[in-house]
């Protein structure tokens, strides 16, 4: 397969698959479905939609103020309104081209802060390491504030509790077991394979090892406190989601994130995934789509708002640059 076809199916499977999606996703509902999912959406409170953008855009801000914390020790200090407006375009560029942002907001530091490129880059990979663990910690504290639950739901579906932690045990004795073999081998897939695992284990030591490390720590708590917060407040916005626990909306989270990085800014599949996981505790499709869409389009929409303000902007500040 040349290069050429692979950067299309690259650039266009995502793209067609959320496509498809939001198409399945208006099929499987009926008319009146539809007209409810629509009524709650244009009827959504505009103050609570308005609470979770400026809470998406203080997480922006704070994601590019952590960035600077990873350029210092390198004796780079770039201006905050510029990593600020690099990291809009980014989430931007993203909606059109899977994982363009990364590369677009290194190439941006390097235009108007002079920092090399693979430098940057390195920072970038470094930031989503961390935010790989952070999302890990949030899925083990879902599972147990929601261990009964979860228990309770796949027995009812006639799962097998012992048989599944036994797959379990024996998938983390695998891991381990593989990551030994990946170790002591010398082929080439497992040289590169070990190259890019370290690279992942320096990227989180490195945290520990900066100057400002628990501003850095702090940004990233409060950075994932408030993608959870932009979610929790759209709960309002639908009169059957308001009683929603903490640990059941975790539930909806933990799904929607996964959504997010499947298909281009989780077009078609995210209100699908946050719907199925609030349907598991009772909330009916309309109601969990209706949540989902809300929290999808207003989240969007200040990216791709606040992404062309940027784009517009970051220029005519360092035209002198």
């Amino acid at each position: 397969m040349g290069k050429s076809l692979k950067k299309f199916l690259k650039i266009f499977v995502p793209i067609a698959f959320g496509l498809f999606l939001v198409w399945y996703s208006y099929n499987s509902t009926t008319p009146e479905e539809r007209k409810q999912i629509i009524h709650y959406i244009s009827n959504a409170s505009p103050i609570w939609v308005t609470i979770s953008v400026i809470i998406g855009i203080l997480s922006h801000i704070s994601r590019a103020i952590r960035w600077k914390y990873l350029l210092e020790p390198m004796g780079y200090r770039p201006k905050t309104i510029n990593t600020i407006f690099i990291v809009l375009i980014s989430y931007f560029a993203n909606l059109g081209i899977p994982r363009s942002g990364e590369i677009l907001r290194a190439t941006a530091l390097t235009t108007y802060e002079k920092v090399p490129f693979e430098k940057g880059f390195g920072t970038i990979v470094t930031e989503r390491v961390i935010d790989l663990l952070m999302l890990l910690i949030i899925i083990l504290i879902t599972l147990v504030l929601q261990t009964d639950f979860i228990l309770g739901f796949l027995e009812e579906r006639g799962v097998n509790i012992i048989g599944a932690i036994g797959i379990l045990l024996v998938g983390i004795v695998g891991l381990f077991l593989g990551s030994y073999i990946i170790r002591k081998s010398r082929s080439p897939f497992a040289l590169k394979l070990k190259g890019f695992l370290n690279g992942l284990q320096d990227g989180v030591l490195s945290v520990f090892k900066m100057k400002n490390k628990w501003s850095f720590i702090l940004h990233t708590l409060f950075i994932w406190a408030a993608y959870f917060g932009m979610f929790w407040v759209i709960k309002y916005t639908v009169e059957e989601t308001i009683p929603l626990s903490l640990g059941e909306l975790l539930v909806a989270f933990v799904a929607g994130a996964f959504a997010m990085s499947t298909t281009n800014g989780g077009i078609g599949l995210y209100p699908i995934a946050v719907s199925a996981a609030l349907g598991i505790y009772g909330i009916s499709s309309i109601s969990g789509d209706a949540f989902g869409w809300i929290m999808w389009i207003a989240q969007t929409l200040m990216v791709v708002v606040f992404g062309t303000i940027s784009f517009l902007v970051l220029p005519l500040l360092n035209r002198n640059r």
